[in-house]
């Protein structure tokens, strides 16, 4: 059975996935996390369908387009915090500091905390561009990219198994996501503009996730 049609006043409160996820520039996968999530108010008809208020679609548009105002250094998640919080919550872990395949020398050890440094660098770079879809944002994650690729073929040479890299990679992700929650807490964001940043930076992570897999696999991730 389908639904009723909607009066005036609903269709201008409300908005169905498609217009929605247009307006937002995110595909409808991406909107219904965010709803499932509740960092956007959403409703679910008799007939299954969702409906998202307009008003808060309007602002977390207004948002993305507009990039974010203040960098995140200037919210406290500049790239010598993040490192700090990385190497805290991740390099310290009893459990990740000892791999079964340990960095040989200083050497090997030095690039990997590079290739940290390199990336928490371009993630928070990509967060600040302008635009969710600009050419800029493009470039910054074409380098990130350089950057996955690299660190994958080096653990793949070093003998890391795929199960225990991609182990490493989602362990070292949870500190980035965690802080950019934390900045969202401790400066009171506006809840579009944090759901845009968590959105922004857990979709680039995946991304580069899959590449990292591609790379350590021996493939091109393309």
């Amino acid at each position: 059975m389908s639904d009723p049609p909607p009066t005036a006043a609903e269709e201008r409160r409300w908005l169905s996935l498609g217009p929605a996820s247009r307006l937002l520039g995110v595909d409808p996968d991406t909107l219904r996390r965010w709803a499932d999530d509740g960092r956007l108010a959403s409703w679910t008809t008799p007939g299954g369908h969702r409906r998202f208020d307009r008003r808060g679609v309007e602002r977390l548009a207004a948002d993305r387009r507009g990039g974010h105002a203040r960098p995140l250094a200037s919210l406290g998640a500049g790239t010598e915090r993040m490192t700090r919080v990385y190497r805290e919550r991740y390099v310290t872990d009893a459990a990740l500091a000892r791999p079964t395949t340990a960095p040989r020398d200083d050497r090997e050890r030095e690039a990997y905390r590079r290739d940290g440094r390199r990336l928490v660098t371009t993630l928070i770079a990509y967060l600040d561009a302008e635009g969710g879809q600009s050419a800029e944002r493009d470039r910054i994650e074409a380098e990130a990219t350089v950057i996955v690729d690299d660190h994958a073929r080096r653990l793949a040479a070093a003998g890391t198994s795929l199960t225990e890299a991609v182990s490493l990679f989602i362990a070292a992700r949870q500190p980035f996501l965690a802080e950019i929650s934390g900045v969202g807490r401790r400066r009171s964001l506006d809840p579009a503009h944090l759901a845009a940043l968590y959105g922004d930076a857990s979709g680039l992570l995946d991304r580069l996730l899959l590449r990292f897999i591609a790379a350590h696999q021996g493939g091109d991730g393309g």
